[in-house]
C-alpha cells in the first residue's frame, strides 16, 4: 500500500514564504513524475507544478518565478518552495506521484491535501 503525505501549509502574510513536502511511503519500487496541484474554493483543481524523476521542472504562469518544485528521490519526498505568496494562492494544495509499486503496478497516487491561506 502506497501513501502520500503533505505537510508544511499555513497561515502567512502576502509576501512571505512557505515550503510544503509530500512523502510518498509504503511498497514503492520507483517514482516517476511528482506534482503539485491546488484547489482554491469554487474553482477547479489546477497543475502548479511537476518534476520529473531526473528533475525536469514546469511551472504554471502563476507561479514562475516565485515557487519552486524540487524532489529528494531517497526520501521519496517532492517539496515546493513557495516565495512572494499572494491572496491568489490560497487555496489547498495537493501532491500527486506516479508509481511503480512492489508489484509492478503502476499507478497515480494522491495526498490529502495542506490548507495554504495568504492574508493580504
Amino acid at each position: 500500500q502506497v501513501q502520500l503525505v503533505e505537510s508544511g501549509g499555513g497561515l502567512v502574510q502576502a509576501g512571505g514564504s512557505l515550503k510544503l513536502s509530500c512523502a510518498a511511503s509504503g511498497s514503492i519500487f520507483s517514482i516517476n513524475a511528482m506534482n503539485w496541484y491546488r484547489q482554491a474554493r469554487g474553482k477547479q483543481r489546477e497543475l502548479v507544478a511537476s518534476i520529473t524523476e531526473g528533475g525536469i521542472t514546469s511551472y504554471a504562469d502563476s507561479v514562475k518565478g516565485r515557487f519552486t518544485i524540487s524532489r529528494d528521490n531517497a526520501k521519496n519526498t517532492v517539496y515546493l518552495q513557495m516565495n512572494t505568496l499572494k491572496p491568489e494562492d490560497t487555496a489547498t494544495y495537493y501532491c500527486s506521484a506516479l508509481i511503480h509499486s512492489a508489484a509492478m503496478a503502476v499507478s497515480w497516487y494522491w495526498g490529502q491535501g495542506t490548507q495554504v491561506t495568504v492574508s493580504s
